[in-house]
């Protein structure tokens, strides 16, 4: 008997490989704030994933850009940082966003303590900013937003991508012995 990337047989056999790709893609736009919302509304056409990371310093205006993203999204709430609370719900016409703040936050065990897995599993949106703090803890396919103040009310925002497919191929493999 002979083994050859997982495969078992003695003289031919089909073999399924499956690896994982990845593929980022990364957006940009500038903008005036005056501009925020038809820049939100272009932003959510290109969301595939419910998990958004929002990076940028304090104050470059991640709440803010999250509130131009639950007017596009239907949303009558208005988005507050949830800073001291850590975690802010909306509601939308069919489903509802989960608002993490995780700036203060300070281990990862701190995360499971208020449920985070929960809202992982919940299939609803999850907004997070400062997510780098609990980064191990992030699924794969989300997507971020890098919001950056360039002065004079004007922002650049970055949305990458990932997006982590299984790929899956068949080989038709000889034993060699």
């Amino acid at each position: 008997m002979h083994f050859y990337l997982g495969c078992i047989n003695y003289f031919h056999y089909n073999c399924l490989l499956k690896y994982k790709k990845t593929t980022v893609k990364t957006i940009e736009f500038t903008y005036h704030l005056n501009d925020i919302d038809a820049i939100a509304n272009k932003v959510l056409e290109q969301l595939y994933s419910k998990t958004v990371l929002f990076n940028g310093s304090m104050g470059a205006g991640k709440t803010t850009f999250i509130n131009a993203l639950l007017n596009a999204m239907q949303s009558k709430d208005v988005a507050t940082s949830p800073t001291f609370s850590i975690v802010n719900e909306y509601e939308l016409p069919e489903d509802k966003i989960y608002h993490f703040d995780f700036y203060r936050i300070e281990s990862i065990d701190e995360a499971y303590n208020f449920g985070i897995e929960d809202y992982f599993n919940s299939n609803h949106w999850l907004f997070m900013e400062w997510s780098e703090r609990i980064e191990e803890l992030l699924p794969e396919n989300s997507q971020t937003i890098t919001i950056t103040d360039l002065g004079d009310h004007k922002r650049s925002l970055k949305l990458t991508t990932n997006r982590t497919h299984l790929i899956e191929k068949t080989d038709m493999t000889t034993v060699k012995f």
